[in-house]
Formats: structure tokens, C-alpha cells, sequence
């Protein structure tokens, strides 16, 4: 490749870099520019394959801005291959552009919203594992990360994934140009150490010395997946390179020149020709493996009890030969989850993300990126740990088709005790955009809402619970997204119970119990919190006294808020009953008793109620 003609284009980013900031105000220019000779030696040095006209080809390489915040960089590279024009570019940051601050899929050449740091690498994973072992396609993943970022622990867990599964198709550009947001970084320049620290975990390391030099990063390019392993490139580079006065100088982060010191960069750069082009080669028009999984036969004696953690295992073995897209990842508690039923049956499209879920989510989303159905399980609780990470799949739009499966929720699971007992998952997942959230009680409600997961595109989270429950619906039941079940109703209701999951099974006792006494009360499965069956809840509001929600999770963010918020212009009462206090181990029973979330529990409050006139 020409360097000096590569020297040129580098010009033409910088000054694109710096028309789009100056422009629009805001932006990172500095962060931008370190990383210029990195990015044009990949895109316009015969690295990058890529069918700018297709940007959704299969076997198209794809590069991932882990560093989001140089936004600039990569739309003035777009700009620089003719996809997008500088007036299309002077959009940068306005509202309804696609040229965000921070990239998400409104751009077509983005995967998945970047920005909060951290996450790129996990994303580049999913990639990765599905060029490799799904769609068994050569192209590569290429992934610019910030040196501040490697201080993030999911960076980490997505090196040590990586290395597991030998990605010799993932390649991390770190651009180590020494100062973060308020002052250096936790190393500096310091390359060595970044070479042993990622070598340590099974990387290929090429270390180049200045990643402002277009010959020593066309180099270092010519040298990856040399070892068969995934690769990083850890370059010294300069924190607004090409700009002398403000060249690694503290301070300028998230700052854009002002008018004046735009012109003033200009005459540094000199003359700059804007009829340049930078050309992309093409990648093989290749198209992923064909796969279609045979069906597997599994006992189904609907008349026994099941765990609804055990129910998901086997609704994925049943849909899977219908949904062929279907790729199944666990955080190591799969004969927890029951996740190892699909493992069991289709080892090929299940991977052990290890006790990693903040990689394992933003991996699942690289895999949503490339088309594929990811199921990710682990324990409700641990799911928290990536609750950043779910944010931010939210933000990747139409590319976010992520299914969550979180086992072992609220104190119905016992002895483990309170750290292993999700009490805000509930909460995490319905404050998440366009989530679904969906809570089966028994087995037949688990399978059916795992299919109605897969045929939902976009974010679900599946609740499902440790203990065995015993049937309440025959196998032809069907249970949409949005949908309730009244199992309880007669026209002399006093109340309505409204439930869903473990104490159901409460709710439906205590039904029983008062029906003894001549108390009437409705009882509703609320299976799907989110969204909810609001004409349902209205018609209950309407026809009864007052509403009873119980739950096995914190009152905050829970099922009786959900229904409180639905309800609120209907003036009938709303009480709730949910776990207020520390748990701690025990049985199930004994836990549902001390919280106050049992059949005694419930008949009590419904008799209060009674007595209150409420």
C-alpha cells in the first residue's frame, strides 16, 4: 500500500475529525485523532474486506468502536470512502441525525450501540464465536478499545472467553495514548505491562511503538492471527495527534475546538484534499453454513410436577428445530438453569460463557448482531451484575434480540440464602426500554412462553423458579406476550388476587381457604408483568372492591407497582404484599411465612381488607 497516499487520507480524517466537532460544539476530537493512523491503516490499507454497499453481507469484517466517544473518527472515516457527504457529516450530534455521539445501529455500518466503556471487546466476541463455529464464515472482528477502558472488568472476562474458544478471528486495537478523562491512565504508556497483562490471558500481542506511524501499523496488521489465537495490537499513540498545542495535554477531553482554534489546526494540517478516496476491498460473497437441528424426544407427562427452570431446558430442546437462529449461552450454573438439557441435546450451538455475565450479555448481543437467537441464562441475581450491559443492548435497536432466563428468584429458593435470591430483577428488566418480562408458574406456561420468547424480537427476561410446581393449565393452553389467566371468578368477588409464579400457588390456597369461610375473592395470573393485561386488571377493578398483588420479590420495582401504575386513575385500592424484610435461610415455606407473601399471609389481609371496607 502507498503510504504517502495513505499519509493524505489520514490528513482528510483529521480535518474531518475536527469540522464535525468545531461544528457541532461538542464531541472528543482528541480521542478521535490518537487512534486516526490505527483506523485508515485498517480500513483503506488493504486490511479491512467489506462491502460498503451491503453492509449486511454475512462475511463482511466488522469493526466494533469499543471507544465510542471517538464518534468522529469513525464517521469521518465513512465519510473519507464516500458513503456518507460532508454535509451529512456537519449532522454529527444534531438531533434525528444518525451520526450520534456515541455510535448506535441508526448508522447502518454499526453493530451495536457503543459508548459506556467496557463492552466492545464482549461484542466482538459474539462475533467472533459465530464466524467461527455457527456460520463458519472468514471474515474478521476488529475492535478499538481505549486504554482507560482495560481498568473494566468485563474487558477481562471477554479476553479469558476469548482465549477459551482459540478466536483466532477477533483482533483488539488498543490505543494507548496515555490520558483519560481527568488525567493519565492507570499505566500510562507503559506497554510492557499491557503486553504481559494481555498475553497473560492467552492473547497474541504485537506491540507497536508508534501508532501514529502508518508503517509501523500497516505492519503490525500483517502480523496478526499468526499463533492461532485472538490477537491484540497495543500501540502507543498521541492524544490529539495532529493538532500541536493540545498534542498529550491534560484536560481537553470532550472538548471541541472553538472557531478560531479550528482555523488555527487547519493551517497546521495544510492543504487538504477533499476529492480523495479510501477503497475498501471486497470479502468473499460467502453465506453462512447451512444448519437445520433433527427433533429431539423428550417424556412429557404433563400430570407431574416441574420446576419451571427445568421446564425452560426442555421448551429450548422442543422449539429449537423451529427456530434454527437459536444459540444457547450460561454463566456455569447450567444443571442449575436447566440450560444443560439444550446442551445435552445440541452441544453445537451451546456456549459456557463461565461465571462472566456481563460478557456473556454484550457476547449474546454480538451474536443478535449477526442474526442469531441467543437464550443467556444464570441465576436472577447474578443477571444484575450486567445491568449496564442490558441497558445498552437496548440502544442497539433492531440488532437487540436477546432472550434472559434468570433461575432461582426471590426466598422461595430456600436455604442458599439471600445472596443467591433475585428480589430486583423484576425491577431491572421493566425499566429497560421495550422490554418483555414474563413470569410462568408451572410447566406448561414455561414452554409456551419460551416459544413466545423466540418469536418476540427484542429483549425478554424469563423468570423462572428453583422448586417444583404442579400443573394448573392442560398442554393446549396458549399464553401470548401482554396476556393474563382469571383462575379464579365467580359474580360475588369480593377481591382480586393478583399473582403470578411461586405464590400463585399461594393466591390459589388462600382462594381456596376464604371460599370455605364465604369469602369470594378472583385470582389472576399475571404471567406477563410487563406488558401487562391492563383490560383484564381494569375489569377486575371494576367488578371488585380492591386489589391484592402478590409477590416473591422488593415491593420497589415490583408486580404491585406495575399494577399500581396501571390502575391508577380507577380510584379502587391497591395493596401489596412482597418481601419488606432482610430473608435469610430456610425452607421455602418458612421464607414465604416470615415475609408475609403466604396462603395465611393472603387470607389475612383479604379479611382486613374485608374489615377495613376497602
Amino acid at each position: 500500500m502507498n503510504l504517502e497516499f495513505l499519509t493524505r487520507l489520514a490528513k482528510l480524517v483529521r480535518y474531518y475529525i475536527l469540522l464535525a466537532t468545531t461544528r457541532a460544539a461538542s464531541g472528543h476530537p482528541t480521542s478521535s485523532l490518537s487512534a486516526v493512523e490505527l483506523m485508515v491503516s485498517l480500513f483503506f490499507g488493504g486490511i479491512l474486506r467489506t462491502d460498503l454497499e451491503r453492509p449486511g453481507l454475512p462475511n463482511n469484517d466488522r469493526v466494533i468502536f469499543s471507544k465510542g466517544h471517538a464518534s468522529a473518527l469513525l464517521y469521518a472515516i465513512y465519510t473519507v470512502t464516500g458513503v456518507l457527504q460532508e454535509e451529512e457529516l456537519l449532522t454529527y450530534r444534531r438531533f434525528g441525525s444518525p451520526l450520534e455521539g456515541h455510535p448506535t445501529p441508526r448508522f447502518p455500518y454499526v453493530d451495536a450501540a457503543t459508548g459506556s466503556l467496557g463492552q466492545g471487546l464482549s461484542v466482538g466476541l459474539g462475533i467472533a464465536l459465530n464466524g467461527k463455529y455457527l456460520d463458519r464464515l472468514p471474515y474478521q472482528t476488529y475492535v478499538l478499545l481505549g486504554d482507560s477502558e482495560l481498568a473494566e472488568g468485563s474487558c477481562w472476562e471477554a479476553m479469558e472467553v476469548a482465549s477459551h474458544y482459540r478466536l483466532d478471528n477477533l483482533v483488539g486495537i488498543l490505543d494507548v495514548n496515555r490520558l483519560g478523562q481527568r488525567g493519565p491512565t492507570m499505566l500510562g504508556w507503559d506497554l510492557d505491562t499491557y503486553r504481559a497483562r494481555i498475553a497473560s490471558f492467552g492473547w497474541q500481542t504485537v506491540v507497536v511503538e508508534d501508532g501514529n506511524d502508518l508503517d509501523q501499523t500497516m505492519n503490525a496488521y500483517g502480523r496478526i492471527g499468526q499463533e492461532g489465537k485472538p490477537t491484540m495490537i497495543i500501540a502507543r499513540t498521541v492524544k490529539g495527534k495532529g493538532v500541536s498545542w493540545i498534542e498529550d495535554q491534560n484536560g481537553w477531553h470532550g472538548k471541541p475546538l472553538n472557531e478560531a482554534d479550528f482555523q488555527r489546526a487547519l493551517m497546521e494540517l495544510g492543504t487538504v484534499d477533499k476529492t480523495l478516496r479510501g477503497t475498501i476491498p471486497l470479502p468473499e460473497d460467502c453465506r453462512p453454513a447451512p444448519y437445520q437441528p433433527a427433533p429431539k424426544d423428550l417424556p412429557e407427562d404433563y400430570n407431574k410436577p416441574l420446576s419451571t427452570r427445568q421446564a425452560y431446558g426442555q421448551a429450548l430442546v422442543k422449539i429449537f428445530p423451529r427456530f434454527p437462529q437459536m444459540v444457547v449461552l450460561d454463566a456455569e450454573v447450567s444443571n442449575s438453569t436447566f440450560a444443560q438439557t439444550f446442551q445435552q441435546a445440541y452441544p453445537d450451538r451451546f456456549f459456557e460463557m463461565f461465571i462472566t455475565e456481563q460478557n456473556m450479555v454484550s457476547a449474546a448481543l454480538g451474536l443478535s448482531a449477526c442474526g442469531k437467537l441467543p437464550f443467556l441464562s444464570s441465576f436472577g441475581a447474578f443477571l444484575s451484575r450486567a445491568a449496564d450491559q442490558l441497558r445498552m443492548a437496548q440502544y442497539a435497536l433492531q440488532k437487540n434480540n436477546l432472550k434472559c432466563v434468570g433461575s432461582h428468584v426471590g426466598v422461595s429458593i430456600g436455604a442458599d440464602g439471600p445472596s443467591q435470591m433475585a428480589l430486583e430483577d423484576l425491577a431491572l428488566f421493566r425499566a429497560i426500554g421495550d422490554s418483555v418480562v414474563l413470569y410462568p408458574a408451572d410447566r406448561i406456561s414455561t414452554e409456551r412462553l419460551v416459544e413466545a420468547a423466540a418469536q418476540h424480537h427484542g429483549l425478554v427476561y424469563l423468570r423462572t423458579t428453583r422448586g417444583e410446581t404442579a400443573p394448573l393449565y392442560p398442554p393446549d393452553e396458549d399464553f401470548p406476550i401482554g396476556g393474563s389467566k382469571t383462575l379464579r371468578a365467580s359474580d360475588r368477588d369480593l377481591f382480586t388476587i393478583v399473582s403470578a409464579g411461586i405464590t400463585l400457588y399461594e393466591a390459589l390456597a388462600a382462594c381456596n381457604q376464604l371460599r370455605d369461610e364465604g369469602i369470594f375473592v378472583r385470582v389472576i395470573d399475571l404471567y406477563s408483568i410487563k406488558p401487562l393485561d391492563i383490560p383484564s386488571l381494569e375489569q377486575a377493578a371494576m367488578e371488585t372492591k380492591g386489589i391484592l398483588v402478590v409477590e416473591d420479590h422488593h415491593p420497589e420495582g415490583g408486580l404491585g407497582e406495575a399494577v399500581c401504575a396501571a390502575l391508577s386513575g380507577f380510584g379502587v385500592p391497591v395493596v401489596s404484599l412482597a418481601v419488606r424484610k432482610t430473608p435469610m435461610s430456610g425452607q421455602p415455606e418458612e421464607l414465604l411465612e416470615y415475609e408475609e407473601i403466604s396462603q395465611r399471609a393472603i387470607v389475612a389481609k383479604i379479611k382486613q381488607m374485608q374489615a377495613s371496607g376497602r
